[in-house]
């Protein structure tokens, strides 16, 4: 089977100003500017499969977003290789397009003086959508998302979590076989990001459309992705299955003890010492339970940005 996304050693560089002290400092920089270059993103290559969802998390600055405008066609890359669903993504190509979409969280897309509803009919004719299909989908979609009675509603004066709904709503109506989803939950209440996350869960399960997804929230990426790729200062340093993140970046595991007058103490303790530290602690005649449980995966992940970070 053909992976839908194919990144070779994509890299993109910038080249920013050098600003210098001062007032001579920026007459000099009127007269003679001088550069200094930038790389956002660092000889990154994976692949993503029909149908799969995979995490792409990494700190603030890391290259996330550079990276899914540089896949969706609004970059161009200084230097590699793109292939998504047969095309290269700078080209633009309408097939593409229609094939596509791009949901970042703080960028809007619907019509902020008009109900939703016209942004979708709007939609509708950019794609070229059959009446048919169009009623399907969009029926589909806003039962899934519980917009049925904001429907006519201007959009400004939706809530955040609505809004949000029908920018989802208006990026799917064409049913897009890749859909980038740069941080849809941010802003959003605990409720309504557990709302979307079932929403993305369902939707890829219904249409089978390959996603990328980035977040600061590990709940969306525990919950919707078994696979993530970690990016980092451009680069990628773990791709794979989450669950092997632990594995791969932790050294330690937790034992927790729960002691007679019901207190529960907890040790971090490395893990080649922790059936030795257990036996200890469990000949401890105040000791009525133990347990015995990996770090968790915020915690992980955290460590390894802070470790790249200093």
């Amino acid at each position: 089977m053909t992976p839908t996304i194919i990144a070779d050693g994509l890299t993109k560089t910038y080249q920013i100003d050098k600003k210098l002290p001062g007032l001579m400092g920026s007459l000099k920089g009127i007269i003679h500017r001088e550069y200094r270059e930038v790389t956002a993103v660092n000889n990154v290559s994976f692949l993503v499969e029909p149908g799969e969802l995979v995490g792409f998390i990494g700190p603030n600055g890391a290259g996330k977003t550079t990276t899914l405008k540089m896949l969706s066609g609004l970059l161009y890359p200084t230097s590699g290789k793109i292939d998504v669903l047969g095309h290269n993504p700078w080209s633009r190509e309408t097939t593409f397009l229609k094939s596509i979409s791009l949901v970042m969280g703080q960028k809007n897309q619907l019509w902020w003086d008009l109900p939703a509803s016209e942004s979708f009919a709007l939609a509708k004719e950019i794609y070229d959508i059959d009446d048919q299909t169009y009623k399907k989908t969009l029926g589909d979609l806003v039962e899934m998302l519980d917009l049925t009675d904001v429907m006519n509603v201007q959009v400004r004066k939706l809530s955040l979590g609505q809004r949000m709904k029908a920018e989802l709503v208006a990026a799917l109506i064409h049913r897009p076989q890749v859909l980038f989803l740069d941080e849809p939950t941010i802003g959003l209440d605990v409720v309504m990001q557990k709302v979307l996350r079932d929403f993305i869960k369902n939707y890829n399960q219904q249409y089978g459309g390959s996603i990328m997804l980035t977040s600061h929230y590990m709940d969306d990426v525990k919950e919707l992705c078994k696979r993530v790729i970690i990016i980092d200062h451009g680069m990628i340093i773990f791709d794979g299955l989450l669950a092997d993140v632990i594995a791969k970046f932790s050294k330690h595991k937790i034992i927790e003890v729960i002691s007679a007058d019901g207190k529960k103490i907890t040790h971090k303790v490395l893990r080649d010492k922790v059936a030795e530290t257990a036996a200890k602690l469990l000949k401890d005649t105040g000791v009525v339970d133990i347990n015995i449980k990996e770090v968790e995966i915020e915690d992980v992940i955290r460590d390894v940005f802070a470790k790249n970070n200093p």
